[in-house]
């Protein structure tokens, strides 16, 4: 992607990543995702806010070669993880008058993670200092533990933008920086939020008020698609984040032999019978992405799993320590499944994952085998009990 106009001297420099399909080592990407970049031009000044990661330096550099880019005085660095900062140590080659600035935390991390940077071009700024360019001004906002410790968010204060770093992002690869179809973002935006800002609901909660006590007029990202209607994006994470559950289970599940697939069926009928929206996912298929995604918003998690030897099957201990990990706003969670000659230590092994949480986990439902008769009447009573748990926080 070439240079592209955020409003007059100030220019999207980032590049699209179409091909990336996991991050992390961790997150599925399914339709890859961009590094956003931001060059600001003042009278004076002129500063790039964060790079791209390195593997992409050829296309980046060739968007700031497109900008006829003859001096850089600053690089702002808001995160240091390198999607981010990783082209950091290019820059500061490119342009040898060029400063890095940042804050004190984010200087110490970038150094760990890239020693060759000169401490000497490291400018140290506080919560809330700025930096004149010369008809614009850069306010720096410290935004800790909205997902790394020395996270930051810039604010122009002339053009009423906000470079919120990861606060807002998705994992989208797109050719219109600037795309407003909420059908295209809606649900890597909802992914992006689960396992990147849910675990820190709380944080994010504290600076969502922050946001809009500064009433941008435009939001920019570390990734995806720019907001020129900033509403859409506050709107979405006030839901995410503040709002109670929805009448929602969400169901994860892996069965060896058939017999909790069954087990999930018939919950899964009981529940959507009743009014609830079920998301079953047989985790031997599923998109991890988007099983995080429903996380967001399920009052119930309700988890299923065959017996390996005498333990659960590890794809369902897997879900469960990420749900741990997530930290959803889920207020309960169902376990169920079936086991062969030993298996009765499993419940307690999936309940020790979700330590943590605020949870009520509801009483499980194991059986040897295929089950019984009385395995239906347990998962029929197991239905009723996360019906009326629904029905008192008033989800119907």
């Amino acid at each position: 992607m070439a240079k592209e106009q955020i409003c007059k001297n100030v220019s999207y420099v980032g590049v699209s990543h179409y091909d990336r399909r996991l991050f992390d080592a961790l997150i599925p990407t399914p339709e890859g995702t961009t590094y956003n970049s931001y060059l600001i031009q003042g009278s004076q000044k002129t500063a790039l806010i964060d790079t791209v990661e390195p593997e992409l330096k050829h296309l980046f550099l060739n968007n700031l070669k497109s900008a006829s880019l003859s001096q850089l005085d600053y690089v702002i660095s808001n995160h240091a993880e390198q999607d981010h900062s990783g082209c950091i140590p290019d820059i500061l080659a490119l342009y040898p008058d060029c400063k890095l600035v940042t804050n004190q935390k984010c200087k110490e991390l970038l150094l760990t993670l890239m020693p060759q940077i000169p401490q000497d071009r490291i400018i140290v700024v506080k919560d809330r200092e700025t930096l004149d360019l010369g008809g614009k001004t850069l306010e720096f906002i410290l935004t800790p533990w909205i997902h790394w410790p020395e996270t930051m968010m810039t604010w122009l204060q002339e053009d009423q933008i906000l470079f919120p770093c990861d606060l807002f992002g998705s994992h989208l690869a797109v050719s219109d920086i600037f795309t407003n179809d909420l059908c295209l973002f809606y649900e890597p935006m909802k992914r992006y939020y689960a396992q990147i800002m849910m675990p820190y609901r709380i944080q994010v909660s504290k600076h969502l008020k922050t946001v809009k006590s500064l009433n941008p007029q435009i939001i920019c990202p570390s990734h995806g698609p720019v907001f020129k209607n900033p509403s859409i994006a506050i709107s979405l994470y006030e839901e995410w984040v503040d709002e109670p559950p929805k009448n929602k289970v969400l169901m994860p599940w892996v069965s060896t032999h058939g017999a909790t697939a069954r087990m999930a069926e018939h919950l899964t009928q009981l529940l959507t019978e009743a009014g609830i929206i079920v998301a079953p996912y047989d985790l031997t298929r599923a998109d991890l992405g988007r099983v995080a995604g429903e996380l967001v918003d399920s009052a119930t998690i309700a988890i299923g799993t065959g017996c390996i030897l005498t333990g659960a099957h590890p794809l369902a201990a897997y879900i469960a320590l990420l749900v741990g990990a997530l930290k959803p706003k889920a207020q309960f969670a169902a376990l169920f499944g079936s086991y062969g000659w030993s298996g009765t230590k499993i419940p307690i092994q999936i309940s020790s994952l979700l330590q943590g949480l605020s949870l009520e986990i509801l009483p499980p439902v194991f059986a040897k085998g295929a089950g019984t008769s009385e395995t239906i009447a347990e998962l029929d009573n197991l239905s009723k009990s996360i019906i009326e748990r629904h029905r008192s926080l008033n989800l119907f």
